[in-house]
């Protein structure tokens, strides 16, 4: 049983969120610490100076609302936590910094260079110095 789960959310991809808590109530022991990330992409500053002033924030704001409102439907206690980067490493320094012991990480419907895992999943799996749970 794992005491610190963590479980990267992608918001455009939520219908496999319950699956995902399913898991981490099933692998956690009874006073686990599970964390719902959110990673909000940087906008790169050639693209952010034509989008209006304070759209990042909006969207951190607008992913935050998003998951707590998920960790409410939850049955379990959930910490929610929303991170700008690049997602992979954003997720493996949430991890090493939250002192996680298993990750739980979706895998999407893969392009033809990550046929088995989505490529965010994929580097997770290669890089986390963790155990990783990768759901389908």
């Amino acid at each position: 049983m794992y005491k610190s789960i963590l479980i990267p959310i992608d918001l455009g991809n939520i219908d496999k969120v319950n699956s995902l808590i399913d898991h981490a109530s099933s692998h956690s022991s009874s006073n686990a610490k599970i964390v719902l990330l959110n990673v909000v992409e940087e906008i790169p500053s050639w693209a952010l100076a034509e989008l209006p002033r304070g759209s990042l924030d909006k969207s951190v704001q607008t992913s935050a609302e998003k998951l707590k409102a998920l960790a409410k439907s939850c049955n379990i206690e959930v910490e929610v936590d929303v991170r700008i980067g690049p997602p992979y490493q954003t997720i493996l320094e949430v991890a090493n910094e939250k002192n996680a012991e298993l990750i739980i990480v979706a895998s999407h419907q893969p392009g033809l260079q990550n046929y088995f895992l989505g490529s965010t999943a994929a580097k997770v799996v290669r890089h986390a110095t963790c155990s990783v749970l990768v759901v389908r």
